[in-house]
């Protein structure tokens, strides 16, 4: 959240960050969002059934003229109305190079598999947890002396510069679904990632 605050500090950025909700009065992210002048709202979810967190939720976000969400450690899954009501206007980060590791402790999952690359994606959300349109994905390599900790921290790194390029995109409409697929219109990748990266000498 705080990276999303700080890029659409930059006037070309193509999004205001309008409000930050949380369900958590504690949250840290409502201080953040304060101290940088953007209005928040709390709704709580302790209490309530889902259906009225989320009309609730929903009330709020109208209120103050919302046309997208960008999920940021919101730890709840949104029923299929919600999501449905914001089809193709809310977007997720998840800290694994989606479709593997959906879920939780995805650092540690990816150590214990052995895989070379690990990662963060942006995606759309739909009803099916971790399972939206990719929008966005970067990879670090998974180091042999890696911890849980190590490897989060690399994977943070980049979660904080993906996260706003990709709201960018979105709210600039250069985003499209063709097929259940997010079609992006932004410059296309060339090159390639291969793990493990070559030695000095040139051999791997």
């Amino acid at each position: 959240m705080a990276a999303l605050l700080a890029a659409a500090a930059d006037p070309a950025y193509p999004a205001d960050i309008a409000l930050v909700l949380s369900n958590k009065p504690d949250a840290a992210g409502l201080a953040t969002a304060a101290a940088a002048g953007v209005a928040t709202a709390t709704v709580a979810s302790r209490g309530r059934d889902r259906a009225g967190f989320e009309a609730a939720m929903q009330a709020v976000l109208e209120a103050h003229g919302i046309e997208i969400v960008a999920l940021a450690g919101f730890m709840r899954v949104l029923t299929p109305g919600f999501v449905a009501a914001w089809e193709g206007r809310m977007i997720n980060i998840h800290p694994s190079l989606l479709p593997c590791f959906p879920g939780l402790d995805t650092h540690a999952r990816a150590l214990e598999a052995g895989v070379r690359l690990h990662g963060c994606t942006v995606h759309l959300v739909t009803p099916g947890v971790d399972e939206g349109p990719i929008l966005a994905q970067a990879a670090v390599p998974v180091r042999p002396d890696d911890t849980e900790a190590r490897l989060g921290a690399r994977v943070l790194a980049e979660e904080h510069r993906l996260y706003p390029a990709a709201l960018a995109w979105l709210a600039a409409g250069r985003v499209r679904l063709e097929g259940g697929r997010a079609i992006v219109d932004a410059p296309a990748a060339t090159g390639s990632l291969v793990n493990p990266l070559a030695t000095a000498s040139g051999a791997g």
